[in-house]
């Protein structure tokens, strides 16, 4: 029975051209050779399993080739190349810094570099793993670095570039090699199975590129064991059942449930998820990125960021037409803050229930997820209250006649009794609403209506008012609102600051009083706008800056504002004997 031999090292390419998903990297040195601008150090550094160590060796051989083709790879038949292809080159060193990482090791690597190669032109150094030798080690390696024989050329390799000393990557000519791409490993791979003769699918093959994380050596390990547990017919059911992954098709059903508000079916998937051994965190960053991957499968620019086969890719199409971006955007939302969540939530399994019910009501709100904006109903009119006092004709007849008449009704908006003035119409075509009065009749006996008023639309206020109105509302507000809130002294302080026909503005000390304003900022609107009759007053707060930063407030300011909120604390201090820090 022949021995068996791993894909990774049975495909490790031999020549430049097998090198798979690094064309950039392999052009530049097969260049460096044709033009003979061979530098004495090279550093590869990049991801595990993506050809480093590879790539070093094709480009030792290469240089040492005595027969180069024409497009200078290696010939194979030399004696330079038959000796390292059976490994017994002496012009050829491989040196592993994880295990000979001492100065020892080093000063005995710099007097073999003194001695000239048997065969070929240059003697190359692999030394793998750098990043692990010593700081004494790197020390040491510095000179001979610096300035080898002409025969001597350093290849080192890395997988932790940020580990090595500066000094070390000034001497070196660096190459970044990149993760492989999903499309190149499925290529690969495709090329692998038909060698050995093992019928794969598609969809498998794309699951095993992704389980890679880019690297090839990964890939070709998940392939050797998927072909020891399937056989010679790998399917994509038998990768996701050796693999342990989760199929795309719970998520795309789940996504489906919410679509459709069903929150108990989504519970009962995430229920059969945990009951095949996968854990709740691993579920939840699958669904961020199955959202992900929804939300570009929407444009066509962003569509090649999808890293799936065909046939799911089709899948994705189809269901990102049936998502809005807002339902996308909120759904992400919801899942990143439950992954954000995960490791400091004590009942793991609710937190990640709860983020699925509110995905699933998601569609079902009613609010714009653009404008948070809250729209406040038209309030009715007892009829028991007040009555329209009908104009005169001639009051009427002076006004224009309006083309597209908003509604048959009229329609009037009220304010609290504490502020009713006037009732106003919509304005209609940039004309001056119609003034109506309202009053009780002195002889005429009061009708019965029982029916409610139809809001044809929401009335919109447009009034203008100067800047003695703005401040009168103001103090308004502060007389009427509560005990608890007219305990913020700073209210009455700081006066509003008109800055144009409907927006003011507010200065505040600090970001304390800031936020307590913040907590009143609606009230403060719907009040004003009452008052001013004008629905698009707009409230803007600014904290106080100083030399264009703000002022850090100190313990004593501190201590005077929860004061002011509470004076009680002061009483508090005085029977503890407490005193303020500095």
């Amino acid at each position: 029975m022949d021995n068996f031999i791993v894909s990774a090292r049975k495909y490790r390419p031999s020549t430049f051209n097998s090198v798979v998903g690094q064309s950039a990297l392999t052009t530049t040195l097969k260049n460096a050779i044709k033009s003979n601008h061979l530098a004495h150090a090279y550093l590869f550094c990049g991801p595990r399993g993506v050809g480093k160590t590879t790539c070093a060796r094709i480009f030792a051989k290469t240089i040492n080739c005595q027969n180069q083709t024409e497009d200078h790879e290696a010939c194979n038949q030399c004696e330079s190349c038959v000796s390292f292809n059976e490994q017994r080159s002496y012009n050829i060193h491989e040196l592993d810094a994880a295990s000979n990482n001492s100065v020892d090791d080093i000063r005995s690597l710099i007097d073999q570099v003194r001695i000239p190669p048997q065969i070929g032109k240059y003697s190359v150094y692999i030394v793998d793993e750098v990043h692990m030798l010593s700081p004494g080690a790197f020390n040491a390696f510095l000179k001979t670095l610096e300035e080898p024989p002409s025969h001597a050329i350093f290849i080192l390799a890395t997988t932790e570039k940020h580990k090595i000393i500066p000094t070390i990557l000034s001497r070196c000519q660096i190459y970044d090699f990149n993760r492989i791409t999903v499309a190149d490993t499925v290529a690969h791979l495709q090329f692998v199975a038909k060698s050995e003769n093992v019928t794969v699918d598609i969809n498998g093959l794309n699951v095993i590129a992704q389980k890679s994380d880019g690297g090839m050596r990964d890939a070709l390990s998940i392939f050797d064991q998927l072909v020891s547990f399937c056989g010679n017919n790998i399917t994509y059911q038998g990768v996701i059942d050796n693999l342990n992954v989760l199929d795309y098709e719970y998520y795309f059903n789940l996504v489906e449930a919410f679509l459709k508000g069903d929150i108990t079916k989504s519970l009962l998937i995430f229920n059969d998820v945990l009951n095949k051994g996968f854990d709740a965190h691993h579920f939840i960053t699958g669904l961020s990125a199955h959202l992900r991957d929804v939300l570009v499968s929407k444009d066509a620019a962003t569509i090649q960021l999808l890293e799936v086969g065909a046939d799911i890719g089709k899948r994705y199409q189809q269901q990102a037409l049936l998502c809005s971006p807002e339902f996308l955007f909120q759904a992400l939302k919801i899942s990143n803050d439950c992954d954000l969540d995960y490791r400091i939530s004590k009942n793991k399994r609710l937190l990640v229930e709860l983020a699925l019910i509110r995905i699933c009501q998601l569609n079902g709100e009613k609010k714009n997820f653009l404008n948070d904006d809250v729209i406040v109903p038209i309030q009715k009119i007892n009829a028991d209250q007040t009555e329209i006092k009908e104009q005169p004709k001639s009051a009427l007849a002076e006004k224009p006649v309006v083309k597209n008449p908003v509604a048959t009704d009229t329609t009037v908006r009220t304010t609290p009794a504490s502020t009713l003035t006037k009732p106003q119409v919509p304005v209609v075509n940039n004309q001056r609403p119609v003034s109506i009065s309202i009053s009780k009749p002195t002889s005429v006996a009061e009708p019965e209506t029982n029916y409610p008023l139809k809001p044809t639309e929401q009335v919109v206020l447009n009034e203008d008012f100067t800047d003695n109105d703005l401040l009168e509302a103001w103090k308004n507000f502060g007389s009427t609102i509560n005990d608890k809130i007219k305990k913020i002294g700073f209210l009455n302080s700081n006066l509003p600051n008109r800055i144009s026909r409907t927006e003011f503005e507010i200065l505040v000390n600090n970001v304390m009083q800031e936020n307590e304003l913040k907590k009143i900022q609606t009230d403060i609107v719907q009040f004003l706008s009452n008052q001013l009759k004008n629905s698009s007053i707009k409230m803007i707060i600014k904290v106080a800056e100083e030399n264009e930063t703000q002022r850090a407030i100190s313990p004593e300011e501190r201590y005077k504002i929860m004061m002011e909120q509470n004076p009680a604390l002061e009483k508090l201090r005085k029977n503890l004997h407490l005193e303020i820090d500095e």
